[in-house]
């Protein structure tokens, strides 16, 4: 009968776990497959849209800044002051009232950020931030 020197037990007595971490690595991402492949499997009925539309405002007021960082309301500059006092008045007006806010690529957040406080400050609702599309 052969006999083992301690340290070569010792090195006989330690377990190589590398394979086994490589086996649960690879069914953590079958499983991971599919169930998500089952999701998508999965039959559901999307909530219909109602007939009654809402109505479309067509009175939208435009608040643009150009390259400079000057504001304008419905193509006539103003000042932030003018801006929302303007706004106020055309809210009276009509309280669901729409604006689109249409800035320069090149104008500095701070410009953009100095109008959108006055819409919060007025308070505009129903606010957008104009983009386009590049090609």
């Amino acid at each position: 009968m052969k006999r083992f020197s301690k340290s070569e037990m010792a090195a006989v007595a330690d377990l190589n776990i590398t394979p086994l971490l490589d086996l649960a690595w690879v069914l953590l991402v079958i499983f991971i497959l599919t169930a998500t492949a089952l999701i998508q499997r999965i039959d559901i009925q999307l909530p219909q849209q109602q007939q009654n539309k809402k109505e479309v405002n067509t009175q939208t007021t435009t608040v643009s800044i150009d390259r400079s960082g000057k504001a304008y309301l419905n193509d006539s500059p103003v000042s932030l002051e003018q801006l929302g006092q303007q706004l106020k008045l055309l809210k009276a007006a009509n309280p669901d009232l729409p604006v689109v806010v249409r800035a320069d690529k090149v104008v500095q957040y701070k410009e953009l950020v100095g109008v959108l406080d006055v819409l919060q400050r007025v308070p505009i609702e129903e606010m957008a931030l104009a983009t386009q599309i590049e090609r």
